[in-house]
């Protein structure tokens, strides 16, 4: 993909600092703990996901652990992320589910993932890539915007942005440019007046260089 290598090691070499819930994601390689605290993360911020996370891995950490949880002890841990009563019943709901119709192991396949309640693309392929370890391209706001703005897709949807992705992203990339582009979006090209002045890969974004025409 044009210029990919250069943009990617441009972003890492700004070293930006990741919040502490995108850490705590890297560390997980675990599926389930990815699925559940992706579900915590939608319509919510890093700062507050994070500790709702940790408040909800202390109910536990294991399909098998949430089946004897209840779902108002589990919406108090989790508040204050959005929707929290409706995301308590859908991971308990998924965790039943993959107890009793998975055997306790969540399925390794975007097809089988999207069919849990609330589970789109993005959260199924966050799931393959940080908690599976296999290659999968995880689109969310950030991904959708940056990857419009440099120039290297032309889409309306994150899931158009996917499948463009896959077509001209290198396999090498697809574990961690969810990681690199949601980390450079939240701290350099952000949704609204994003810091072109202090961004290192400027001279390969066709936004900037189209403002400067």
């Amino acid at each position: 993909m044009k210029n990919i290598d250069a943009i990617v090691s441009g972003i890492k070499g700004m070293n930006l600092p990741q919040t502490d819930f995108v850490k705590l994601m890297e560390e997980f390689k675990n599926p389930f703990l990815v699925l559940i605290c992706c579900i915590l993360s939608l319509r919510t911020n890093d700062k507050t996901t994070y500790p709702a996370s940790l408040r909800m891995m202390k109910l536990g950490k294991t399909p098998e652990d949430f089946l004897s949880v209840d779902v108002e002890d589990l919406a108090k841990a989790i508040y204050p992320v959005g929707f929290y009563r409706n995301k308590a019943e859908q991971i308990l709901q998924i965790a039943d589910e993959i107890v009793h119709k998975y055997n306790g192991k969540v399925p390794d396949s975007i097809d089988e993932l999207v069919k849990f309640k609330g589970v789109g693309r993005k959260t199924a392929n966050l799931v393959m890539a940080k908690g599976f370890l296999k290659p999968a391209i995880c689109v969310d706001v950030h991904v959708h915007r940056i990857s419009n703005r440099l120039g290297l897709v032309r889409t309306k949807t994150p899931d158009e942005t996917e499948m463009a992705l896959r077509k001209i992203l290198p396999e090498k990339y697809w574990l961690d440019i969810n990681t690199i582009l949601v980390t450079f979006g939240q701290n350099i090209c952000k949704p609204q007046k994003p810091l072109c002045t202090q961004c290192a890969i400027k001279n390969y974004c066709q936004n900037y260089l189209n403002s400067k025409n």
